[in-house]
């Protein structure tokens, strides 16, 4: 079993209706390795600077997450964004944006990296998930996520990685943009013919759809009453989603199924505090038994 995760790992601002917590931990790699944690190993290459607490760098180890790729720059700044969230806990704004060591990141893996069993290029660039694709031999699972932002500048470069694609994750509004369809299962399919093997759209307090060649599956979110920061929910259902497959070690349909309900579930532990706060209290047991619930819930 092995899990390579790229990505991000970022001071977070974060202003809710509720609160405003100031340059908490957050970034992609961060929250998919906590959350595919608790069922494997995970590795995570990115890049921060010298202000980023050691603290942290030992929770994370605490937790098994592998940081033998985390690139640390000496007097550098660790990438930086500013959020804003209004009463939809689904839209937020970005107030501020400073990529800082991220602006000169070129990931290279460490040899003990380059021969993983599943490979999650999380939302860097496609030029640079290219590059990383470069570098390791032949995962049996490479997993991609994208933002707004490469879907418009380089749409080539993502389809030529979506092509390379086992498992693709995207939201409903990037769905909707790469593929020009308003209905999800119609963007959905369309994707799936693009390349990848699975298409999962991640969709919020609405759940996820799980697209296959020809199958679907959905899975409704874990009931909440009351969502406290919603940054961080997309990337932790990505890496339990992820982190389970690499522990069970097959993609058949069950395991797929039991990935995306496990996915549900982490994602609705992060939204329940600021940052990754909630994975400093939560138990393993705590986890199973919310699967246990979710699964019951959507059992016939």
């Amino acid at each position: 079993m092995s899990l390579v995760i790229v990505g991000s790992v970022a001071f977070d601002t974060i202003q809710t209706p509720e609160a405003r917590r100031e340059r908490i931990i957050g970034g992609s790699c961060t929250y998919s390795a906590l959350a595919a944690s608790y069922f494997t190993r995970p590795r995570i290459v990115a890049v921060v600077g010298e202000d980023f607490p050691k603290p942290t760098a030992d929770f994370l180890k605490k937790r098994g997450v592998d940081l033998k790729g985390l690139t640390v720059v000496p007097g550098g700044k660790t990438f930086f964004w500013e959020g804003r969230y209004g009463d939809d806990p689904n839209q937020r704004d970005t107030v501020r944006l400073d990529l800082n060591v991220s602006r000169d990141f070129r990931p290279t893996l460490p040899p003990s990296y380059r021969d993983p069993d599943i490979l999650f290029l999380a939302n860097i660039g496609p030029g640079l998930q290219e590059h990383v694709l470069s570098q390791v031999k032949k995962p049996r699972i490479v997993a991609m996520d994208t933002i707004r932002h490469y879907i418009e500048s380089e749409p080539e470069a993502l389809e030529r990685v979506l092509r390379r694609t086992d498992i693709f994750f995207a939201n409903d509004e990037e769905a909707r943009l790469m593929t020009g369809e308003l209905n999800l299962i119609r963007a959905g399919r369309r994707l799936v013919e693009r390349g990848p093997r699975l298409v999962v759209l991640k969709k919020g307090e609405h759940g996820a759809f799980v697209f296959g060649r020809h199958w679907l599956f959905g899975i409704m979110a874990h009931p909440c009453d009351q969502v406290v920061d919603p940054t961080g929910a997309g990337d932790s259902f990505a890496g339990a989603f992820l982190g389970y497959l690499d522990r069970a070690g097959t993609l058949r349909s069950s395991a797929i199924r039991k990935a995306a309900v496990y996915g549900s579930v982490l994602a609705s532990f992060t939204i329940e505090d600021f940052g990754i706060e909630r994975f400093k209290t939560m138990k393993p047991a705590d986890v199973e038994g919310r699967f246990a619930a979710l699964k019951k819930l959507v059992s016939v």
